[in-house]
C-alpha cells in the first residue's frame, strides 16, 4: 500500500473525529462492515476497538446500525452510556439503497430523543454512511 492510501485512510478516521491513543468501542460488528474503516480507525488510535464486553468507559463509540437492528434511540442511549462525559458516537448506517438503510430523519430524532448533538454525515466506505454524534458536554466544548 503506498503512503498516499495510508494518508487518504487515516483523513478518513480523522475527520470523522478519532485521535491517538482513544478507547474505542465498537457495537454491531457483522459481516458486513467495512473493514477499511476498521482498520484506519485502529491505525489512527494505535490499538484494535474494543468489543461490546468492554466493562470501562470509552472515548467514543462505533455503532453499526441498520434498520432491522431495533430501535435506534435505544441503541444509541446505550451507547451514551459507555462512553466518556466528552465522547462522541460514530453512527454507521447503510447508504440510500442498501438493506438496512435508515432515513436522515430517522437518524436525526434518535439522536435528539438520546440527546445527542449531530454534525454533518459523511462517506464511510462503499456502503456505510457515518453520522457524528456528540453527547452534551462535548458538544459544549
Amino acid at each position: 500500500m503506498s503512503a498516499t492510501a495510508d494518508h487518504a485512510e487515516t483523513s478518513l478516521a480523522v475527520r470523522l473525529g478519532f485521535q491517538p491513543d482513544q478507547v474505542v468501542q465498537e457495537i454491531g460488528y457483522d459481516e458486513d462492515v467495512d473493514q477499511e474503516l476498521r482498520e484506519s480507525i485502529e491505525e489512527t488510535v494505535g490499538s484494535e476497538l474494543v468489543d461490546e464486553d468492554y466493562d470501562d468507559v470509552a472515548d467514543a463509540v462505533v455503532l453499526w446500525f441498520r434498520d432491522d437492528d431495533g430501535d435506534l434511540t435505544d441503541a444509541l442511549v446505550d451507547a451514551l452510556g459507555l462512553l466518556e462525559e466528552d465522547g462522541s458516537i460514530l453512527l454507521l448506517t447503510p447508504k440510500t439503497g442498501r438493506d438496512g438503510y435508515i432515513e436522515p430523519s430517522d437518524i436525526n430524532d434518535a439522536a435528539q430523543t438520546a440527546g445527542l448533538s449531530q454534525t454533518k454525515s459523511v462517506s464511510a466506505g462503499k456502503d456505510w454512511v457515518g453520522t457524528r454524534l456528540l453527547s452534551p458536554k462535548a458538544a459544549k466544548r
